[in-house]
């Protein structure tokens, strides 16, 4: 009987850790993302207006019966480089706007452009969505060295999305995404004319009836070209040679201008 007991309590130890280890390993799906993307760098010139960039992809391993019944659901977004950015709310005090209150969220897209095979809020539960950060509502902004109970930085996320979507920054095209084929997909996301330089990042995220199963990334090359490119390197490199240079050009000008438009 001893022995029974302790074969018992031995298989009671070893049985729920072996669960607990199966409850731990994450769960892996046969579907697979791949995508291209029809150029790897765009030129950005004075007269840049905007350009679409157009992303081709497939799912791998897909189960057809769930394909037939369109439980998959695709999201591309185009993130621009990260940057902490400032949000500053102004008050009116005593008749005159000024600046109050402000706060800093770390390393955020300073452009994002989505495109979806359908609303992304549909397409998967605000938790799943949040855990991705797919979708303008669920870019993860974390405050920088805020201190207090939480109740403000609902008010300033909805302010940053706000001014980046009015200022054109984010943009989102539901139905962007379009199924060509049994697994080929397109996409088309937007570039806006004040699109920032640097690394661009294509993100391709493939879910499963809500469930966000896989994942693809390219880098995107933003430059500026001719002329703007020497100003932007002259800036940046020699910063102050170029301020030197700046406020001489403005002095004579202004001189120029009082000499020509002078009453004799």
């Amino acid at each position: 009987m001893r022995a029974v007991a302790a074969l018992l309590l031995a298989l009671g130890l070893v049985f729920p850790a072996a669960a607990q280890v199966l409850e731990d390993k994450p769960v892996e799906f046969p579907e697979k993302l791949e995508i291209g993307i029809s150029t790897d760098e765009i030129a950005i010139s004075s007269d840049f207006r905007g350009a679409d960039l157009t992303i081709f992809g497939a799912i791998e391993g897909y189960d057809p019966s769930l394909l037939a019944q369109r439980k998959y659901d695709i999201v591309v977004a185009l993130e621009g480089p990260k940057d902490n950015n400032t949000v500053r709310v102004k008050e009116r005090v005593f008749g005159i706007w000024i600046n109050r209150r402000s706060m800093t969220f770390e390393l955020v897209p300073e452009s994002y452009s989505l495109s979806s095979t359908r609303d992304v809020e549909t397409i998967a539960e605000p938790p799943v969505l949040n855990g991705v950060g797919v979708g303008i509502q669920h870019i993860r902004l974390s405050p920088i060295g805020y201190v207090g109970d939480g109740s403000t930085i609902t008010e300033f996320r909805e302010a940053f999305r706000r001014l980046k979507e009015s200022g054109g920054f984010y943009q989102r095209d539901p139905g962007g995404v379009q199924f060509i084929s049994a697994s080929l997909f397109k996409a088309t996301v937007k570039l806006p004319a004040s699109v920032p330089n640097g690394t661009h990042v294509v993100r391709a995220h493939l879910f499963r009836d809500g469930v966000f199963i896989a994942e693809k990334a390219l880098p995107l090359r933003v430059m500026k070209t001719g002329i703007e490119q020497m100003i932007s390197n002259a800036a940046y490199n020699n910063a102050l040679a170029y301020g030197a240079f700046s406020v001489l050009l403005a002095v004579l000008t202004g001189w120029l201008a009082s000499i020509v438009f002078r009453k004799d």
